[in-house]
């Protein structure tokens, strides 16, 4: 499988390492070589103004730093909502950021670290139903209610799988 930059991947119930526990990871890279993303559902609690005061009014809410995944958490990745982006990513209107010199940014998000998978890995952990792969809309990256992603994004999906956005975190007390 191929192709998967630009569009989201999303947790199955099934999928219960603590990394990705209902999550959902927009795909910045997808190729050959293996895959990048970053978790959109993790807020932190460290405000943007604490590490990049030069983005701190320009993140959209909450304007926390994102835990982007569970590798080199000390790499800020940003992402910013623009018509024409320096450095495009696969998903029209949304471009990566450079955090450390932007110039009059649009509105963005900061990731801490990302999530990564070697050649063939996330090809494996689809086919094992880890992942859904859904496509992505701007909103995903910049909405308001990171937490409720995961829901929100199965739900918009057609039947069967949209009622997947209903299972419940511990089915044993269902």
């Amino acid at each position: 499988m191929s192709g998967l930059a630009g569009r989201l991947i999303v947790a199955t119930p099934e999928l219960t390492d603590p990394n990705f526990l209902r999550t959902v990871v927009f795909m910045i890279q997808h190729d050959e070589d293996g895959a990048l993303g970053v978790v959109l559902t993790r807020p932190s609690d460290s405000p943007v103004r604490d590490h990049l005061p030069q983005l701190a009014d320009h993140v959209t809410d909450p304007p926390v730093v994102f835990v982007g995944g569970p590798v080199e958490p000390a790499v800020a990745i940003g992402l910013e909502s623009t018509t024409e982006p320096s450095l495009p990513t696969p998903l029209g209107g949304v471009g990566i950021l450079d955090v450390l010199t932007p110039v009059d940014p649009g509105p963005c998000r900061i990731f801490s670290g990302y999530a990564g998978w070697g050649s063939g890995q996330l090809e494996a952990e689809i086919a094992e139903h880890a992942w859904f792969v859904v496509d992505a809309e701007p909103n995903d990256i910049f909405g308001h209610r990171p937490k409720a992603l995961w829901s929100m994004v199965l739900r918009r999906q057609p039947a069967p799988l949209a009622w997947v956005a209903t299972y419940p975190e511990d089915p044993s007390l269902n």
